[in-house]
C-alpha cells in the first residue's frame, strides 16, 4: 500500500510540476483548461508513463538477477546486460536497420537480442574462468564485457556522421520528447518480461538455498535459470531501447526493497517493480526541474543516488566477510 501511494504521488507530481504548473483537477477534468490538458496528456503523461515503465523494468530485472546470483551487487548495469542492449540499439541506429515485419519494434527487439547474447556470454565466460561461478567472478566478467562493449559503442560514435546527435542523445539516458509511440513500443515487452519473472518467483526463493537443494525439491534449475535470464534480458533491452543507458536503478531499488520488506521474491519482485517506477518518475522530475528550463540527463540523477549506495553495499558485503 505504501509503495502504491508513493507511485501515485510520483505520477501526480510528474504531470503537474514543471515550467508550467498544472492543477491536479485537469487530470480528471480536461475541459477546465484545454491548454493545460494538452500539455498534460500529450507531453507530460507519456513521459511519466515511459519513465515508470523503464524504472519498473530495470528494478524487477535487477531483483531477479540478484536473487538468481545471490548477490546484492548484481543488476543489468553491473552484469553488462545494459551495455549489450545499448550495442544492439546503437547498431540499429548506426546501420539504419529496419526489419519489415517488425516495423517500430525493430529497435527494442535488436536491443533485447544484444542484452540476451551479452548475458549468455558473461555467464559462459565466467564458467570457463571459475567452474564454481563465484559471484565475484560473474560481476568482474560483467564489468569486463561492459568495458569492451562500451568501446564498440565509442567506435560507432567515432565513425558516425549524421547519426551522431541521435546516438549521443540516446546514450545519455532520457525519456524526454518520446511520446506515446515509445510507450506503445516498450509496454508489451515490459509486460512479457515481468510476467516471466513473476512466474518464476517461487523457484527464485528455492534457489536462494542453492541449486542442489532446488533440484532435490523438484525444480528444473537449468530451465528456470534460462527463463529468468531471458525475462531479465527482455526487460533490460526494452528499457534501454526507449530511454538509453540508465544505471543503478536495478541495483538500488531491489536492495532497499529487501531491507524494508524481506527477501521473499513473491513480494520483492512486485514491490521492486512499483518502487522502481516511482523512483525513476521522481528522478525524471528532478532532471527536468533542477536547472529549468534546461534538462539534465536522467542517468546523471540516478548515478548520484546509485553510486554511493553501490559503494555502501560493497563495503558492507566485504566487511561482513572479514
Amino acid at each position: 500500500m505504501v509503495s502504491l501511494l508513493l507511485l501515485g504521488g510520483a505520477v501526480v507530481l510528474g504531470v503537474t510540476v514543471g515550467t508550467v504548473s498544472i492543477s491536479p483537477r485537469v487530470i480528471w477534468n480536461p475541459g477546465s483548461d484545454e491548454m493545460a490538458a494538452n500539455i498534460l496528456w500529450n507531453i507530460r503523461m507519456p513521459r511519466v508513463v515511459l519513465a515508470g515503465l523503464v524504472g519498473a523494468s530495470l528494478a524487477i530485472a535487477g531483483a531477479a538477477f540478484q536473487g538468481l546470483l545471490k548477490n546484492p551487487l548484481a543488476d543489468p548495469y553491473t552484469l553488462g546486460v545494459s551495455s549489450g542492449a545499448s550495442v544492439g540499439a546503437v547498431m540499429t541506429l548506426f546501420f539504419g536497420i529496419s526489419v519489415p515485419f517488425l516495423g517500430m519494434y525493430t529497435l527494442p527487439v535488436m536491443s533485447m537480442i544484444g542484452a540476451l547474447l551479452t548475458m549468455l556470454a558473461v555467464m559462459g565466460f565466467a564458467r570457463l574462468v571459475d567452474r564454481s561461478m563465484k559471484m565475484e567472478t560473474v560481476i568482474l566478467t560483467g564489468i569486463i564485457f561492459s568495458s569492451f562493449l562500451g568501446s564498440a559503442i565509442s567506435l560507432m560514435i567515432a565513425l558516425s556522421g549524421e547519426e551522431l546527435r541521435q546516438i549521443i542523445g540516446w546514450l545519455l539516458g532520457s525519456v524526454s520528447m518520446r511520446g506515446w509511440p515509445y510507450v506503445q513500443m516498450a509496454a508489451p515487452f515490459v509486460l512479457i518480461g515481468s510476467f516471466v519473472l513473476w512466474w518464476n518467483r517461487r523457484e527464485l526463493n528455492v534457489m536462494l538455498f542453492g541449486e542442489e537443494r532446488a533440484r532435490h525439491l523438484g525444480v528444473d534449475v537449468k530451465k528456470r535459470k534460462a527463463m529468468i535470464l531471458i525475462g531479465g534480458s527482455v526487460l533490460a533491452g526494452a528499457a534501454v531501447s526507449v530511454s538509453g543507458t540508465i544505471g543503478f536503478v536495478g541495483l538500488v531499488v531491489p536492495h532497499m526493497t529487501r531491507l524494508l520488506w524481506g527477501s521473499d521474491h513473491r513480494h520483492v519482485l512486485s514491490l521492486s517493480l512499483i518502487n522502481g517506477a516511482a523512483l525513476l518518475i521522481l528522478c525524471d522530475l528532478v532532471s527536468r526541474t533542477i536547472i529549468s528550463p534546461s534538462e539534465l540527463p536522467i542517468g546523471v540523477i540516478t548515478a548520484f543516488i546509485g553510486a554511493p549506495v553501490f559503494a555502501l553495499i560493497f563495503f558492507r558485503q566485504r566487511k561482513g566477510r572479514v
